[in-house]
């Protein structure tokens, strides 16, 4: 490749770099990334739910893109929490006509910090890939109350870190420990499964803007420029050739029971 093709690359690719993510929301990513889809129906099982739910929490609720498409399903007593600041707002403009409140709560802040909720104020609690503390989850949950998690696993993505040199942050989030500490806070777990696919990305600049939403998987120090010998080696090795780049997805689910 020219020095002038690996220049319009690099240009492309910083363009990708510097689009600011909004919510939670890979839209925009549409056509050029393709995933596997886990053989569980979250949604469906999240909706069987909701029929018997009064007071619902939804953890992380991003930019409340998914708790906007259960609507028709939310009891008036809906709350959600978001620990990312730029969401904030997002979420609160998407989720204020729906009556929901949007309460500002940092799930991995170090020293852990408790859940703004008395003990026992919801019956059922929702966390669509976002950390929880079993014990506090345990604490708000009404006794019968039910905890449905689906969670990215923390092996996910390996072949980015091991192209990147980033270690694993959440090495704890595999089911098998999840579900210990579930079981230790007292929770019943009812069901749970784990499971492993493909994400495909068309180009490296959908890559760049990937990494963007989740740079958890990248180095802190991840940047088009200060990476671009990488990036162009895996241009030339994939989609240079028509042939995608493959990230392994991992992904994990269950459903505890307070007991009453």
């Amino acid at each position: 490749m020219t020095s002038t093709g690996t220049d319009d690359l690099l240009r492309l690719w910083r363009a990708e770099e510097s689009v600011v993510p909004s919510g939670w929301d890979f839209s925009s990513l549409a056509g050029r990334v393709h995933e596997d889809e886990v053989p569980w129906d979250l949604t469906a099982e999240t909706r069987r739910l909701l029929g018997s739910a009064s007071r619902v929490l939804d953890m992380g609720t991003g930019g409340g893109e998914h708790l906007t498409t259960l609507a028709d399903a939310l009891p008036s007593d809906t709350t959600a929490t978001e620990g990312w600041e730029p969401n904030l707002p997002v979420a609160r403009r998407a989720l204020a006509p729906l009556g929901i409140d949007v309460v500002a709560y940092d799930a991995e802040a170090v020293p852990a910090q408790p859940m703004p909720f008395e003990d026992g104020r919801f019956d059922l609690v929702l966390a669509r890939h976002e950390a929880f503390d079993a014990v506090e989850v345990a604490r708000v949950l009404a006794p019968g109350g039910v905890l449905l998690t689906q969670q990215v696993g923390g092996d996910d993505a390996a072949e980015a870190h091991a192209l990147f040199g980033a270690p694993f942050a959440y090495l704890d989030m595999l089911l098998p420990v999840v579900a210990a500490s579930v079981a230790a806070a007292g929770l019943e777990v009812e069901e749970s499964a784990s499971w492993s696919g493909e994400t495909r990305f068309d180009d490296v600049g959908a890559l760049v803007r990937y990494f963007r939403m989740v740079p958890w998987d990248v180095p802190k120090d991840f940047g088009v420029d200060r990476y671009a010998d990488v990036l162009v080696d895996l241009h030339r090795a994939g989609p240079a050739r028509g042939e995608a780049f493959v990230l392994t997805q991992t992904r994990f689910w269950l459903r505890a029971t307070k007991p009453d």
